[in-house]
């Protein structure tokens, strides 16, 4: 019998874990995950690799013979990252065969110093893309508005991308267009579509983590506002998901998108990003149970993915409750006056700062070993 993570896949979704870890991937976890919970794909960031990296004994060996070698911190990090990226990859090469180049896909960041820097953004692609040499791995970029260009160009070079830090439904669209305008020109030139895969990783629970204390100062404060704005208390993140999809829909249904889909194009999934639930008075599974539909993807931390398969009860909701989330939505801005596109602006930058940080906290803590090492 089927376990509840198990189940989300009958009706179309794929599960992605967004941990990673030597240890994790050496001692088979990872592998029993895909036999017994039916996983699909790793996701990591700046984030995991610090707690990976900088409070374990995993990788100390491998720093040791880097900082031999005379090799910078940097270095030291994209030898450890792109090593466990390419493992992790090699325990899911029969997901991506069995898929067909659907899933099996694990994610490598590139530097988040990088997401306002497209030319910068590109060359590590390209470098890291050739150097894990895999069929089954992504790239994550930035959906930044600087993002956009190197999204496109990347793609019609055949290189698959993880879109990060998405907020906005305006971005997201932007976004989705960029990567079947990257696609056409890789079929202008008469190269194969049918390798190429990408997501849009579309953030959810920092949205309601910002909004919902804006809500609560307009309960306290504004009488004339208060019952509209209770009534929108975490439900903002899960309606502009449920507006996306709609948008995906709609693009990756357009004749445009099924003359590529005719050569052999794959859409470009949305992904369900963020999905651990930050505020203790909702649901440990809101940000699954709430977004399970057809041709997505949802990556859980691993409290998350235990959580679902403990008490999850999967079934269709995305394409229910459209007319709600528009006015969950309308009512936000309209009523209750707060400017959706300022927050989504605002958790653009405070995303790219929150990988910043952990990103030099661990580039610190690997360049103290290589020290050590080198005295």
């Amino acid at each position: 019998m089927k376990n509840p993570l198990e189940r989300i896949g009958d009706y179309g979704q794929s599960v992605w874990l967004d941990y990673i870890r030597r240890k994790f991937i050496a001692s088979g976890e990872l592998k029993k995950l895909i036999d017994e919970d039916g996983l699909k794909g790793v996701t990591s960031n700046p984030a995991i690799f610090e707690e990976a990296i900088a409070r374990s004994d995993d990788y100390a060996e491998s720093i040791s013979e880097s900082a031999k070698q005379g090799k910078s911190a940097q270095d030291i990090f994209l030898d450890l990252a792109i090593a466990d990226v390419q493992s992790a990859a090699d325990v899911f090469k029969d997901v991506y065969e069995q898929t067909n180049g659907l899933d099996g896909y694990v994610s490598l960041e590139v530097s988040p110093s990088l997401a306002l820097d497209p030319e910068g953004s590109m060359t590590e692609a390209r470098s890291s893309w050739e150097r894990l040499n895999r069929p089954n791995v992504m790239i994550k970029i930035p959906g930044t508005k600087e993002g956009i260009p190197a999204i496109k160009q990347l793609i019609s070079e055949g290189i698959n991308i993880n879109v990060t830090l998405l907020f906005s439904l305006e971005r997201y669209e932007k976004v989705a267009e960029a990567y079947i305008e990257g696609l056409e020109a890789r079929a202008a030139k008469g190269e194969p579509l049918d390798k190429i895969a990408s997501v849009a990783s579309f953030f959810l629970s920092r949205i309601d983590s910002m909004v919902d204390p804006m809500l609560e100062e307009v309960i306290k404060n504004d009488q004339s506002k208060a019952l509209a704005a209770r009534k929108l208390l975490g439900k903002v993140a899960i309606a502009s998901a449920r507006d996306a999809y709609q948008i995906y829909k709609r693009l990756f249904g357009s004749d445009r998108f099924k003359a590529l889909e005719a050569k052999g194009a794959k859409p470009q999934r949305l992904l369900w990003a963020s999905t651990s639930t930050k505020n203790k008075a909702y649901s440990d599974v809101i940000y699954v149970e709430s977004l399970i539909g057809p041709d997505t993807v949802n990556t859980m931390p691993v409290e998350t993915m235990n959580a679902y398969r403990d008490h999850g009860n999967p079934s269709n909701q995305l394409d229910g409750n459209l007319e709600e989330a528009r006015y969950i939505l309308s009512e936000l801005v309209d009523v209750v006056e707060i400017n959706l596109n300022d927050v989504t602006r605002k958790l653009e930058e405070e995303g790219i700062d929150k990988f910043i940080k952990p990103f030099n906290s661990l580039l610190e803590t690997i360049d103290s070993k290589r020290v050590e090492v080198v005295k």
